[in-house]
């Protein structure tokens, strides 16, 4: 009886020691496997690292590349430029500086010319800037005139004055801007500031003398904005 509870103790023992062993086995595998995997996923992450750090070196290179080039073409460039210039002798230097000194001077005359008619244009402005204005007088003036020459016997001296006083405050007004009547009595016919308006014989006169005078005529700085009205003499 004590030997075959030896015996099955020893079995009993035996399966025990048996069924560690396969637990640690089985221990040891599954350890085996998550090093495994993990030893799987640091490779993987190595590989994508490394495809990344290729990529860039690829990058850089390529960038590089480029940069020479660049400076591949610039000295070309610079060396056709050379080569086309090259190097200007002292003739070639002194019709250089001749050339601009006659630009220079070619400038500086259109400047001045530019300046001059601006110059000119201005002065222009200011002296035939109310032309249109005093030409619309005119008619007073005439009218003025007319009246003057035209009055009554039953006129008073009055009248006569006023008018007068009116006339040469007119007159008076247009010669401060210029205006100057133009009366060719006892002058020859010039067809630039008289207009003629008949012919007349004249003992007294000469041929192409200015006979009567029908209307005054008018001039600003020279400039005639009506002829006089005339008859010329033709004997």
């Amino acid at each position: 009886m004590e030997a075959r509870r030896t015996s099955n103790e020893e079995t009993t023992t035996t399966r025990d020691d048996y069924e560690k062993e396969n637990d640690n086995d089985d221990n040891v595998t599954a350890d085996k496997d998550a090093i495994v995997d993990e030893l799987k996923i640091r490779i993987e992450k190595l590989e994508s690292h490394c495809v990344d750090a290729s990529a860039a070196a690829k990058n850089a290179a390529d960038a590089l590349d480029i940069h020479n080039e660049d400076l591949d073409d610039k000295d070309s460039e610079e060396e056709i430029l050379e080569e086309n210039l090259g190097t200007p002798s002292y003739e070639e230097l002194l019709e250089k500086k001749e050339e601009l000194a006659s630009l220079l001077l070619r400038a500086n005359a259109d400047l001045d010319n530019a300046y001059k008619r601006t110059i000119n244009e201005v002065e222009k402005a200011h002296k035939f800037g109310i032309e249109r204005l005093l030409i619309e007088l005119l008619p007073v003036i005439d009218n003025l005139e007319s009246a003057l020459a035209n009055l009554s016997s039953d006129s008073s001296n009055e009248d006569k004055e006023g008018i007068e006083l009116t006339l040469k405050s007119f007159e008076t007004t247009l010669d401060k801007f210029g205006m100057i009547p133009i009366y060719p009595e006892s002058e020859k016919f010039n067809p630039d500031k008289h207009e003629a308006v008949s012919m007349e014989e004249n003992k007294d006169k000469k041929d192409g003398y200015v006979g009567d005078i029908l209307q005054r005529g008018w001039e600003l700085h020279s400039r005639v904005l009506r002829p006089a009205r005339v008859t010329v003499i033709k004997n």
